[in-house]
């Protein structure tokens, strides 16, 4: 079950200028940069996952530009769950943009499926790279993605592909933070202003070991498994035959309960896992990146 699938995501056509009653003096400045650097872009294509950052992108653009001057391209990938693909299908529709989907397989990609600290880059480098080639059809000049002020402290290698080739990062040249997106996205109704946050499924491999299709396909179904038991944020790290179950701390006394530990066992070793671990310090986005600090 999608996070979707889960609530009424009914959106409301109603644009910035309404929702900013509910804000703060700096989140109204802040969506006012936002609309500003839209309105120089007259015509954009957004890089669009359907996850919280990407979707307020659209919503915003959608309002500025109209309906007819912003495309959502979204990539068909085994990095990316289906539970995430419908989520994207929906909220595009339910904004009435245009929504295309293209083909993507990362694990093509030469370096790629070793997995090495820099596979990002090549993911993204390949990923906007095909962009690029449908906004040119589509005649657009404009590419945007959806990176906040809070991807500039991590490891992000996939910047540099970003910066290569010409993609605009609007949220970050508002000094939107995940937070600043979520408070903007609540006041506009968005129903992805609490969506748990999602990273392409290859970050739950360790570096250097090797991402397969068996192994997505495993990762995937394991968090499915998790988020239809209601556990709200999930990572299953795969690390070959052992799976480390990340999930929010206070969430973590419930799955020890008996049943649902049991439950949670039978069903990871089902699919293919021979041991089954909870990490005690509980979600953190970016934990495999530990190991480079």
């Amino acid at each position: 079950m999608s996070y979707f699938e889960t609530r009424n995501t009914k959106l409301e056509t109603g644009n910035l200028k309404h929702a900013t009653r509910n804000m703060d003096q700096l989140a109204k400045q802040k969506s006012e940069r936002l609309k500003e650097i839209f309105h120089s872009m007259k015509k954009v294509l957004v890089a669009f996952s359907g996850g919280v950052d990407s979707t307020f992108l659209l919503k915003i653009a959608r309002d500025t530009l109209g309906v007819e001057n912003v495309l959502a391209v979204t990539a068909l990938s085994p990095l990316y769950p289906e539970r995430e693909l419908r989520g994207a299908k929906k909220m595009a529709e339910e904004m009435g943009v245009k929504h295309l989907l293209i083909e993507s397989n990362e694990l093509e990609i030469d370096g790629f499926s070793k997995n090495p600290p820099d596979r990002c880059y090549l993911c993204k480098r390949e990923l906007f790279g095909e962009l690029k080639k449908t906004a040119q059809q589509e005649n657009i000049s404009c590419i945007v993605e959806g990176s906040t002020l809070d991807d500039e402290k991590d490891h992000r290698p996939g910047k540099k592909a970003i910066g290569e080739l010409g993609i605009r990062s609007p949220l970050v040249e508002a000094s939107f933070t995940k937070a600043g997106v979520r408070e903007v996205s609540k006041a506009l109704g968005l129903p992805t202003w609490d969506k748990p946050s999602f990273a392409c499924l290859a970050s739950r491999f360790p570096y250097w070991e090797e991402i397969t299709a068996d192994g997505l396909k495993k990762v995937s179904e394991a968090e499915d498994f998790l988020i239809g038991l209601g556990f709200k944020q999930v990572r299953v790290r795969h690390y070959k035959g052992l799976a480390r179950i990340e999930i929010f701390k206070e969430e973590i006394g419930r799955l020890l309960d008996r049943a649902i530990r049991e439950k949670v066992v039978e069903h990871l070793k089902k699919i293919g896992y021979q041991y089954i671990t909870l990490d005690l310090q509980g979600f953190r986005s970016g934990s495999m990146n530990e190991v480079l600090r």
